[in-house]
């Protein structure tokens, strides 16, 4: 399989309309501040970052996911998409007719570990597109996703004007440990009215808001070989036992455990 990049691309996406097989890898790396304008497909695509988070946004819905989660899109989706940071990242583009197994709506899946291996193993041992054996790997992966668990956005976002000004600061300044009421003065609200907004808008506070966002940059991190007290000092903990507490209580993992489960 060879790596393309976007100015590469050679076969016809534009049209959105023709993949040139059933099952078809695509690898690309793109930089920071990537714009994917609207569009759509007829076929189903998995979206899966090696590094990074990618954010797609799906009828005012934002799917962000760092790994080892992936983006599912079921074909005629309108989406457009926005990568905050440089990332490497695979989509799986899947035939209409080979979409009847997996979710009717889009989302995020969960993924076996499985095909964070078979990803990586493909990123890391380019082969011809035309080998049968790839060609049946591709199969295995499409298997397991058809049994992975569909989960709602990770990191919802919203339209809201002022939690969304909080929103993009906290993206910017993950270390800022302001309060509640601090932030709500920022945008000229009680923090009362705030925290309604949040449940409304978010589905939940803007403290959970805030650890969701912490654990998606850390999981980041990790994946750049960051040291653990590095870390935890960029994303506003006193020391490394505090973030690692933190992390292992949304992620059931150690930050170290989940390095060495993304070099498997």
């Amino acid at each position: 399989m060879k790596v393309r990049h976007t100015h590469q691309q050679l076969h016809r996406l534009t049209n959105n309309d023709e993949i040139v097989a059933p099952l078809w890898l695509n690898i690309r790396h793109d930089p920071a501040q990537s714009i994917y304008p609207a569009h759509g497909h007829a076929w189903g695509e998995f979206i899966y970052a090696f590094n990074g988070v990618m954010e797609v946004n799906i009828e005012q819905i934002d799917y962000i996911t760092p790994p080892p989660y992936g983006i599912w899109l079921p074909p005629h989706i309108q989406h457009s998409g926005l990568n905050r940071t440089s990332i490497t990242h695979a989509t799986l583009y899947v035939h209409e007719s080979l979409c009847n197994a997996l979710p009717a709506h889009p989302g995020i899946l969960l993924t076996a570990s499985l095909v964070t291996s078979i990803l990586q193993h493909i990123l890391q041992n380019p082969s011809d597109e035309t080998d049968p054996a790839y060609t049946r790997l591709l199969y295995v992966l499409l298997d397991q996703l058809r049994q992975a668990q569909v989960i709602g956005s990770y990191l919802p976002h919203t339209s809201h004007a002022a939690l969304k000004q909080i929103q993009d600061y906290l993206h910017q300044n993950p270390a800022d440990n302001s309060s509640l009421e601090a932030l709500a003065r920022t945008v000229n609200m009680t923090e009362r009215t705030l925290a309604r907004h949040c449940q409304k808008e978010l589905g939940m506070s803007l403290n959970e808001w805030r650890q969701r966002l912490k654990v998606m940059k850390a999981m980041t991190m990790l994946n750049e070989a960051r040291k653990i007290e590095s870390i935890a000092l960029d994303l506003g903990y006193a020391n490394a036992s505090a973030f690692i507490n933190m992390f292992k209580r949304w992620m059931n993992i150690t930050p170290d455990q989940f390095r060495k489960l993304r070099q498997l």
